[in-house]
């Protein structure tokens, strides 16, 4: 009975999270928008030909303007833009949702971690933060990527153990914040553990203000990869954004005025990292009260 009640109470609360978030324009026309480029990324090997990425079978003229055929035009080796740029697509969100899983994962261990136990605990981990959020985490990614093989991978480790620290920070704040209420002290009181306070208590506390968190940090991984992808630094072998602009650079697009090469994946990495902000904005007004309280 206990149960029922309280996944009823969970349903009603995720009704009241979502009607407070349609009722925000732009996060819901920024999570439209996602979930058209996230349906079109998988749907790719279905709605078009895989054999088309082929250099060899590359099926126009190098560098030929937007047509009837090629809604985009082609690149330097005849390939079409509009299928590059599709298949650019699932790399680069792969990328961006791996990392971002990676990156919160660490983020709230060391954040709860930091804020429950305090005292010599909380120093060492609040030293080993200090130290990745002083050194720039593009130029730690870069140098990871150097280091490792080339790969999908290697770009996901290295953007996800770069990109933690701001979630740790974050999460060990709020952890301080609920550790300091009554219902805290009364749990331990009647004899409850760690485990008990941080997975009862604190984790669903801490939970929204990372979800809405997390939808920041996959726009962020996602421009750190296509970064390190522009450095040469990605998989040969996959197309995502950044290496489309960095062949586009190194072929010449920019000299030889071919705007179609360069426009289709800058300004998709544009698109979906303000959809990802417009969602995350909205999510951090529903779940945070304060900032709610400032909108009303």
């Amino acid at each position: 009975m206990s149960t029922a009640i309280a996944w009823q109470r969970r349903r009603a609360a995720a009704g009241r999270v979502w009607r407070e978030f349609a009722a925000n324009r732009g996060g819901l026309a920024g999570l439209g928008v996602l979930a058209v480029i996230v349906v079109l990324a998988v749907l790719a090997p279905v709605i078009t030909d895989p054999a088309g990425l082929d250099v060899v079978n590359a099926p126009g003229r190098p560098l030929q303007p937007p047509s009837g055929r090629f809604p985009l035009g082609t690149d330097v080796d005849g390939r079409s833009v509009l299928l590059l740029t599709l298949w650019g697509a699932r790399v680069s969100l792969l990328v961006g949702f791996a990392a971002t899983i990676l990156s919160v994962f660490i983020g709230t261990l060391v954040g709860l971690a930091a804020g429950h136990f305090g005292r010599w605990v909380a120093a060492v981990l609040l030293r080993f933060t200090d130290f990745f959020l002083v050194l720039p985490s593009l130029v730690l990614a870069i140098a990871l990527s150097a280091v490792l093989p080339q790969g999908v991978a290697t770009i996901i480790l290295a953007v996800g153990v770069t990109s933690w620290p701001t979630t740790a920070r974050l999460v060990r704040a709020q952890t301080l914040t609920i550790e300091s209420r009554p219902y805290i002290e009364r749990a331990k009181a009647l004899g409850g553990g760690h485990a008990h306070v941080i997975g009862k208590h604190v984790l669903p506390g801490v939970l929204p203000i990372v979800l809405a968190n997390t939808t920041l940090v996959v726009g962020n991984s996602i421009i750190a990869e296509s970064t390190l992808s522009f450095l040469g630094l990605g998989d040969p072998s996959q197309v995502s954004w950044g290496s489309m602009l960095q062949r586009a650079l190194g072929s010449g697009a920019v000299t030889s005025g071919a705007w179609w090469y360069l426009l289709p994946p800058g300004l998709a990495i544009v698109v979906i990292v303000l959809c990802f902000t417009l969602v995350g904005r909205a999510l951090e007004t529903v779940l945070n009260p304060r900032l709610r309280r400032r909108d009303g």
